[in-house]
């Protein structure tokens, strides 16, 4: 491998950007894809598929064979609130995959005994996200009910770009947050993000089904994501 294209590579990995290592498979050639990155036209497609499913592939374009090999970061789930919903999700979420951690402020909930095995955090979300903080690949969860614990984590993952932000509550209560978040400034499209009432409509009641509509939106929403890589279509 040209040895800019393994700096990039890892350059990429410490900033949790997925990548993909384009080879040429006729000469040996490579060449470094960073998500989002302007493409050949033949390429978009194959790009975006790639960058969603992150499995390595190969193509063959006008007789030329090529392999897309993906590097994507782990992708993260925090959930904000230590509640009954987040010991099932959390254990459900691990076994799909996903690294998750809890953070909430209120030690009475917050307890190790409730949440065994997982990555805990009973401090205030603006202080961890200080040194923890949210990126493209993480979903953000948000179940406290309180606003003064929820409505910040909701407005940082809309403007760091988190890939799903969800926040449990009737509509009545999301209608209520979205004026709050208004007046700080949030703009519609990004109000837009926010999946509320939380999770697929799966008519849900327990919070082990909760949980599993929560856990579903959130694959959902990962593997059909826009990528949108630069290049004509047609």
């Amino acid at each position: 491998m040209d040895a800019a294209n393994l700096a990039r590579l890892n350059d990429a990995r410490r900033a949790r950007t997925g990548t993909i290592l384009l080879t040429d498979l006729e000469n040996g050639s490579d060449s470094v894809v960073l998500e989002g990155d302007s493409v050949q036209p033949w390429l978009v497609r194959a790009v975006e598929a790639a960058f969603r499913s992150g499995k390595s592939t190969s193509i063959e374009v006008d007789g030329h064979r090529y392999f897309l090999n993906v590097h994507l970061p782990p992708a993260h789930i925090v959930i904000i609130g230590a509640v009954h919903i987040s010991q099932v999700l959390a254990q459900m979420a691990s076994l799909v995959g996903f690294d998750v951690r809890i953070i909430d402020p209120r030690t009475a909930f917050a307890t190790p005994e409730r949440f065994l095995g997982i990555d805990l955090t009973a401090e205030w979300p603006v202080d961890v996200f200080n040194d923890r903080p949210l990126d493209a690949y993480t979903a953000l969860v948000a179940v406290t009910h309180d606003p003064k614990i929820d409505d910040f984590p909701i407005t940082e993952a809309l403007r760091i770009g988190c890939f799903y932000v969800g926040a449990l509550g009737s509509r009545k209560t999301h209608a209520t947050r979205l004026e709050r978040l208004r007046a700080d400034g949030v703009d519609e499209a990004a109000l837009a993000r926010i999946s509320a009432p939380i999770g697929v409509n799966i008519g849900a009641a327990s919070p082990a089904e909760i949980a599993v509509a929560i856990l579903a939106e959130i694959v959902q929403t990962l593997r059909t994501r826009e990528i949108s890589p630069t290049g004509d279509r047609k």
